[in-house]
C-alpha cells in the first residue's frame, strides 16, 4: 500500500481531527469506488492515456513532472491528492489542492511543435479532471462492480465541487457529457512515444509497486481497454494490448476481493473512524452502511449538515 501519510512535506492525518468531514459525504459514491485499488489502479492508467492524447498535457507532464524518472514517487503523490479530496479532513484536502495548484501555477511551455501551453489553461484542467472522474468511474464499473446509470451520474455530479477547487470551469455532470467534451478534443489527439513509454513503465511496475507482479500487464492492457475506440485508434494502440480472458478474470478477482478487505490505518477506514463511522464502514453491506449513516445523522448536532445515503 503507498504511503498517504504525506504530501509535499505536509503531515495528512486522515483520522483527525475528529469529526470534521471531507469534501466527500461517506454515504457517496466517490467513497465506495475510492476505497479500492484495482479500481484506482486502472482508471487512474485510462486517466493519463486521455490525457496524453493531446500534446499539450503530455508535453507539460512528461517535460516538468518526475514521471518518466521517478514513477513510483510520482504515482504516490498523485494517489495521495486523490485520497485526501475524498477522504481527507476538509482543511487538509484544501491545503493539498492549493499546493497542486501552485505547482502548476509554474507549468508552461511548447509542445514539439511549438505550441504554447499552460497547466492552468481551462480547456487542459477540464479535460483532465474529467478524465479523472472518467477512469476511476468505469474502471471500478468494469473490473470490481457494476454501476447503475444513476450511480455514474451520481458520481460526476459529486466530483464537480472538488473539481471547481482545482480551479475547472466545466465538470461532466454523465458519461454523455464526457464523451461530448472527449469530442470537442478529438481532432487534436495524436499518438506519441511516449504513450509507449508511458505503458512500458506501468508494465514493468514501477509505478504501482503494491500491485502483484502477475497484474502488471493485465493492468496496462485493461486501462487501454476502457479507452473510448476513437481514442485508442488515435494513440495506435494496437492488438498486443487486447485484453485476454485471463486478464479480465484475474482483475475481476483482485477487485472483488479488494472491495471486501478493510486495511487498518488505509485513508478509507481512517475516514471512517473520524467521522464516528465504523473502521470497516465501506465495507459493509449496503443496508447496513445506511442504518450506520442514519444513525450517525441522528446523533449529530442540528446545526452539523448530515450525511447522505
Amino acid at each position: 500500500m503507498l504511503d498517504m501519510q504525506s504530501y509535499l512535506g505536509w503531515k495528512i492525518d486522515f483520522r483527525h481531527p475528529d469529526g470534521e468531514p471531507s469534501l466527500a459525504d461517506p454515504g457517496s459514491v466517490h467513497w465506495r469506488i475510492y476505497k479500492n485499488p484495482i479500481a484506482l489502479a486502472v482508471g487512474g492508467v485510462a486517466a493519463v492515456l486521455l490525457e496524453f492524447a493531446d500534446a499539450r498535457i503530455r508535453s507539460g507532464v512528461w517535460d516538468h513532472s518526475t514521471y518518466k524518472v521517478d514513477p513510483i514517487g510520482r504515482s504516490k503523490r498523485t494517489g495521495v491528492a486523490a485520497m485526501v479530496g475524498v477522504y481527507g479532513p476538509q482543511s487538509a484536502a484544501r491545503r493539498v489542492i492549493q499546493g497542486v495548484t501552485n505547482m502548476h501555477s509554474r507549468v508552461n511551455g511548447e509542445t514539439p511543435k511549438g505550441e504554447a501551453y499552460k497547466a492552468l489553461d481551462p480547456e487542459l484542467l477540464d479535460w483532465v479532471s474529467a478524465t479523472a472522474a472518467y477512469g476511476f468511474l468505469n474502471a471500478y464499473d468494469r473490473f470490481v462492480s457494476p454501476l447503475s446509470e444513476a450511480e455514474k451520474t451520481r458520481f460526476y455530479s459529486e466530483a464537480g465541487p472538488v473539481a471547481r477547487l482545482y480551479g475547472v470551469q466545466h465538470s461532466p455532470t454523465s458519461s454523455a457529457d464526457f464523451l461530448a467534451m472527449m469530442d470537442r478534443l478529438v481532432d487534436r489527439f495524436e499518438p506519441h512515444p511516449i504513450v509507449g513509454e508511458f505503458l512500458t513503465i506501468i508494465q514493468s511496475g514501477q509505478a504501482a509497486p503494491g500491485t502483484p507482479k502477475m497484474l502488471h500487464r493485465a493492468l496496462a492492457r485493461a486501462s487501454v481497454s476502457l479507452l473510448p475506440p476513437i481514442v485508442r485508434q488515435k494513440l495506435a494502440l494496437g492488438r498486443e494490448y487486447d485484453l485476454t480472458t485471463a486478464d479480465r478474470i484475474a482483475l475481476k478477482l483482485a477487485g472483488a476481493l479488494a472491495d471486501r478487505i478493510a486495511i487498518p490505518g488505509s485513508p478509507p477506514s481512517d475516514a471512517s473512524l473520524r467521522l464516528g463511522l465504523p473502521a470497516n464502514f465501506l465495507y459493509r453491506g449496503k443496508a447496513e452502511q445506511a442504518r450506520l449513516l442514519a444513525a450517525r445523522a441522528a446523533a449529530m448536532p442540528d446545526s452539523a449538515e448530515p450525511a447522505t445515503a
